[in-house]
């Protein structure tokens, strides 16, 4: 489901190199004095199980900012923009992005930072990604930018997607950066890894647009096990096997960090850096 390239200027991704390894679980988190209580989190390999069902599941807060800082240094590696896809359209400013949705439930907490580090606040960050099936929603009835949206391509005739806008938001940074959203882990879809779609903008001008991406042994450990994903088996497209349209060689420059809450929902978490 890849697209032809979006010509916007090259933006700066994950820019902390901590935040793009996967399965890292940070000891302490939190400053009893911040607005946000940290999130309980143990690995993906504890004996907790995962959750299953929808955003009403997350019981714990929102980490505190000082997950994001597990680099003393911040280092930059500037990442070309990746491809808007055809399966966007915009939606209004919310939060929870699931509609209902049931699956993995996943906290999605970004921070956006400038080329020195610095948080960047009063930007638009939009999220968009599929169900547990590979299915896009659909419903452009409330949209004000939905024509590249390629319609049953995206949503393979699915009548409960055409009246649907799951999985798709946006949010404004705070003072620090962030954005928190609520939603599901996604599922695969033919000729894709799992991803996650995001751009960056401001006003009328886009910073970046660009996807986010998981490791194989993740995605393998919840299109297996997990009751919501295991019926579809293993995506059929990992990171590894070099055939994913959108990810190159660098594509652990663009995997989200993740732990595992003490609900047993997920934590996915990563810095999005422009210049």
């Amino acid at each position: 489901m890849g697209a032809a390239a979006v010509a916007v200027p090259l933006g700066w991704l994950l820019g902390c190199e901590e935040d793009v390894v996967d399965d890292e679980v940070i000891d302490e988190v939190s400053d009893p004095e911040e607005e946000d209580d940290a999130t309980d989190s143990t690995d993906s390999t504890d004996a907790i199980a995962w959750a299953v069902g929808g955003t009403e599941l997350i019981s714990v807060a929102y980490p505190a900012t000082s997950l994001f800082d597990a680099a003393s240094v911040c280092t930059v590696a500037l990442a070309g923009q990746t491809t808007e896809g055809p399966c966007y359209f915009s939606v209004a400013e919310r939060e929870d992005i699931s509609d209902g949705r049931t699956g993995l439930p996943m906290m999605l907490c970004l921070r956006l930072i400038d080329s020195a580090c610095n948080p960047l606040s009063g930007y638009t960050i939009e999220v968009w990604h599929c169900d547990t099936a590979g299915v896009y929603s659909a419903d452009t009835s409330d949209s004000d930018d939905s024509g590249r949206f390629a319609g049953n391509f995206c949503t393979g005739g699915s009548q409960e997607a055409q009246q649907s806008t799951w999985y798709r938001g946006e949010l404004v940074t705070d003072s620090e950066g962030r954005v928190n959203f609520k939603s599901c882990f996604p599922g695969w879809y033919s000729g894709r890894t799992i991803h996650i779609h995001f751009r960056v903008k401001q006003g009328n001008y886009d910073s970046v647009i660009s996807q986010f991406c998981f490791s194989d042994e993740f995605c393998e450990e919840i299109c297996t096990t997990h009751a919501e994903y295991s019926a579809r088996g293993s995506q059929n497209t990992p990171l590894s096997s070099g055939r994913d349209t959108v990810f190159g060689a660098d594509y652990e420059d663009y995997q989200l960090s993740i732990q595992q809450n003490s609900d047993g929902t997920l934590l996915a978490y990563g810095n999005i850096q422009i210049n």
